[in-house]
C-alpha cells in the first residue's frame, strides 16, 4: 500500500502532539491523513478517545491505517477489543505510554495523568486484530523497554528497538523524524504482501 492508498488516521497521545511533532508534521505534508481530535486532551476518556477513534474509522472512504503516539497507543490497545478484524488496515505504534506505571511519569505542563481513572489501565495484553509495529526507545520515561517488548509480543506486533530517542517527540528532538516516515513507508509496502 501507498500513503494514497490509504486513509492516515493521527492518534495523538495525551496532551496532543504540538505544531513541530512529527505527527502534525506528518498530518500537514501526507495528503490522505488526518488527525483524530479529541475533546479533553489533557483529562482523556478512555471510552471518548476509543470512540472517536471508531467515529474517524467508519468515516473514512479508504482503508484505514493508525498512527499512534503515547496514550494514542493505548488508545488503540483499548480499541482492538471492540472492533472485528479488518475493521482496520494496519497501526503503526511509536512509543507506548505504559499507562500502568503512570504514577512515575514525569509531569506534563504541570500535569498527572490518573490512569486508573480515565479508564486507561490496565493496558490490555490480547492480540491486536490488525497487522501493526511498534517503535520503541529504550530510554522512554513513559515505557520502558522490558515493557515495551512484553506489549509488543502480546499484542503480535512487530518490535523496532529505536535506540535512545527519549519519548520520541518534539522535546526529544523528533519534529521531522525522517527515520519514523522510512519506517512507515515500509510498514505500509508489507501490508500490500
Amino acid at each position: 500500500m501507498r500513503t494514497s492508498e490509504v486513509d492516515i488516521l493521527i492518534v495523538p497521545g495525551w496532551s496532543s502532539s504540538g505544531p513541530d511533532h512529527w505527527q502534525s508534521r506528518w498530518e500537514r505534508t501526507l495528503k490522505t491523513a488526518r488527525r483524530v481530535e479529541q475533546d479533553n486532551w489533557v483529562t482523556p476518556d478512555r471510552e471518548a478517545w476509543v470512540g472517536r477513534i471508531i467515529e474517524s474509522t467508519v468515516q473514512s472512504t479508504r482503508p484505514v491505517v493508525l498512527v499512534a503516539h503515547s496514550l494514542g497507543v493505548a488508545a488503540v490497545a483499548h480499541l482492538a477489543g471492540r472492533i472485528p478484524k479488518g475493521f482496520l488496515s494496519g497501526a503503526f505504534l511509536v512509543a507506548p505510554a505504559d499507562v500502568d506505571t503512570a504514577s512515575d511519569w514525569p509531569e506534563s505542563d504541570g500535569f498527572r495523568l490518573d490512569a486508573a481513572a480515565s479508564g486507561f489501565a490496565p493496558l490490555p495484553l490480547d492480540p491486536l486484530p490488525f497487522p501493526s509495529v511498534m517503535v520503541a526507545s529504550s530510554n522512554d520515561p513513559y515505557c520502558k523497554i522490558d515493557r515495551a517488548t512484553v506489549l509488543a509480543n502480546a499484542w503480535g506486533s512487530t518490535l523496532v528497538e529505536a535506540g535512545d530517542l527519549g519519548h520520541i517527540n518534539g522535546e526529544s528532538g523528533h519534529g521531522p523524524w525522517p527515520e519514523g516516515v522510512l519506517r512507515f513507508g515500509s510498514f505500509l509496502s508489507s501490508l500490500s504482501e
